[in-house]
């Protein structure tokens, strides 16, 4: 081939290939007027929230989580540490009681030795 005949097959196709871009589509994606107002009026307008007050509710909502399950954990703590130091009084209690009637004992003892 010589390069007059390989521009002129150069120049074919690419007038082939305009004419198919040039074509108009067969199909139109268009939605009538009266879809558009009925898919915009079912959604209600949103208020938008401001940085400002959306970070003051997630501080305040954060602080009072965080509060809530702290109180519940201390309380929880409290009652064990309440139940532990009830369960201590009850056995030294016993343990008062066991020396007091031991030392009873040993009087009882200590008196019957004297009288003899």
């Amino acid at each position: 081939m010589t390069t007059r005949s390989s521009k002129m097959v150069l120049s074919a196709l690419r007038s082939v290939a305009m004419r198919r871009a040039v074509l108009p589509a067969r199909r139109s994606f268009s939605t009538s007027p009266f879809l558009k107002e009925a898919a915009g009026s079912t959604l209600p307008a949103k208020k938008p929230v401001g940085a400002f007050r959306g970070g003051i509710f997630g501080f305040l909502t954060g602080t009072i989580v965080a509060g809530a399950s702290v109180y519940y954990y201390v309380l929880g703590e409290y009652r064990v540490s309440n139940e532990m130091l009830t369960e201590d009084i009850y056995a030294l209690q016993a343990a008062t009681s066991k020396l007091q009637a031991y030392i009873g004992e040993l009087e009882t003892k200590v008196d019957q030795l004297k009288k003899k």
